[in-house]
């Protein structure tokens, strides 16, 4: 906002003063005149989804690739997957797959590995989803995934040994369902993504997730 646009806003409020004086007196600003990354994030959350893939090796060393899409604003797990062989078709499905034509958001935030070309950046445009990939070497615009990412590792898959495709996946649905509806978080003001109502009458139980390597306390 520049000094004509304040010097207006001043005599709607019947203050007279100069636009040279307020001029003046303005903070003088150090960044760029644009937004930036953070300030486009905290904008646009409500519409922008972010994709990433990452890998865990399995008990015979082999490597399986998991697929990660999730919302900003609420922060949840909208798509989790894995495949022993990505290809930018069934990452193209994956997405297809997460939202309904009627609630795709209008932004995805991906990094520039090279599965997603054509195909992938064709079905986005199909479901009206504007494709959104970070600048080299710059995870942190990303950051939303990357934090999905670390947590999944950090809550799951460093204390299981991968037998396999099968395995891991029943493992991260499982992890997946935990994450939405009973792990809480700073950004959403210590909820979980599926909003949870309190409940203070009943006897507080604890019900094993993985093993019990997460506990959901409930009461009954």
């Amino acid at each position: 906002m520049g000094a004509p646009r304040i010097h207006g806003e001043l005599l709607k409020r019947g203050v007279e003063v100069a636009q040279s004086s307020v001029a003046k007196y303005m903070v003088k600003r150090r960044g760029p005149p644009s937004q930036g990354w953070r300030t486009f994030l905290r904008s646009h959350a409500p519409e922008i989804a972010a994709m990433d893939l990452f890998v865990v090796p399995t008990i015979d060393l082999k490597l399986l690739y998991r697929f990660v899409i999730v919302r900003i604003h609420h922060r949840d797990l909208v798509c989790i997957n894995v495949t022993a062989n990505p290809t930018a078709e069934w990452v193209a499905r994956q997405i297809t797959k997460a939202f309904p034509w009627n609630e795709a958001p209008r932004y995805m935030i991906r990094d520039r590995d090279r599965i997603y070309g054509a195909v992938v950046t064709r079905r986005l445009r199909a479901m009206g989803i504007r494709d959104k990939p970070t600048a080299a070497a710059s995870p942190w615009q990303n950051g939303c995934a990357e934090r999905l990412i670390g947590s999944i590792r950090r809550g799951c898959v460093d204390h299981i040994i991968v037998l396999g495709e099968p395995h891991l996946r029943r493992i991260l649905r499982s992890y997946a369902d935990y994450y939405n509806s009973v792990r809480t978080q700073r950004s959403l003001h210590r909820d979980a993504p599926i909003v949870c109502p309190i409940r203070q009458i009943g006897i507080v139980r604890s019900h094993p997730i993985l093993g019990g390597l997460h506990h959901h306390y409930v009461r009954v």
